[in-house]
């Protein structure tokens, strides 16, 4: 199990298109937060007997 590729996002923005950065920062960070939490890395509580 790893990173999920919904995760992972590339896009070639030109500096002078801060528009589409905007819109793409927002659309990925959106698709990330509706995801949750990747339980690859998240931190578990260890288990007392």
């Amino acid at each position: 199990m790893g990173i999920e590729p919904d995760r992972i996002h590339y896009s070639w923005i030109s500096s002078a298109e801060s528009t589409k950065f905007v819109e793409v920062v927002k659309e990925v960070t959106e698709k990330v937060k509706a995801l949750g939490p990747n339980q690859h890395f998240a931190k578990h509580e260890a288990k007392v007997a």
